[in-house]
């Protein structure tokens, strides 16, 4: 696997955006797969192909139905329009606060594009201490397992994905994210002060010193 080849497939960008509650950030992804659509659309909805590139999922996949990723995110699903767009609220734990995810795909020449925007109140601190990278690493690692499987067509195991993210792959592959995000960051008119700090803490988290 060509590791910075991965990290720039995904276009990035982040922002601002208008919630209920007020003014989110935004973070926003898009990458090409060479896949169909309908192949893509059933990768992200089907809940027996989800854990093969994601996380093992539970709960009613159909619209108005609420689903949980184990050890992760959870929430409602809120638009169901096959096999084009998808938006669901996600909540981590008892956090609360305005969060929502939309995918949304087209047919492109010998694949599909995925499109992905997550809006959410962020905390100030939060997103002055890591900026859109603490999100961003997190998608940008769903968006190439999501790749790797649609290539291969063969799952991880649980025991397979928690050896990779230990892996020395994984660092550089985080690593890089980290950096990009910053750069995204730093396009939407963040400071270079600002963006060297965020980038240092998204690393820290992700990425820490080995052993």
């Amino acid at each position: 696997m060509d590791i910075m080849s991965e990290v720039d497939a995904i276009e990035r960008e982040t922002g601002t955006g208008m919630t209920p509650d007020g003014e989110g950030r935004t973070v926003v992804l898009r990458r090409r797969y060479a896949a169909d659509i309908a192949d893509v659309w059933d990768a992200l909805t089907n809940i027996e192909r989800i854990p093969r590139w994601f996380l093992p999922v539970s709960g009613d996949l159909r619209l108005g139905g609420r689903y949980q990723f184990d050890g992760n995110a959870g929430g409602e699903i809120l638009a169901c329009e096959p096999p084009t767009m998808l938006r669901v609220s996600w909540v981590m734990g008892e956090a609360g606060g305005f969060s929502e995810v939309e995918v949304r795909l087209s047919p492109t020449d010998g694949g599909t594009l995925f499109e992905m925007e997550h809006l959410a109140i962020v905390p100030d601190e939060m997103w002055g201490q890591f900026g859109p990278g603490a999100v961003g690493v997190g998608w940008d690692g769903a968006l190439l397992g999501l790749g790797l499987y649609l290539h291969s067509g063969i799952g991880m195991s649980t025991e397979e994905q928690q050896a990779w993210v230990m892996s020395d792959d994984a660092r550089q592959f985080t690593t890089a994210s980290s950096r990009a995000w910053g750069e995204a960051y730093r396009k939407s008119g963040a400071s270079a002060e600002a963006v060297e700090a965020a980038v240092a803490a998204t690393m820290g988290f992700y990425v820490p010193p080995a052993d």
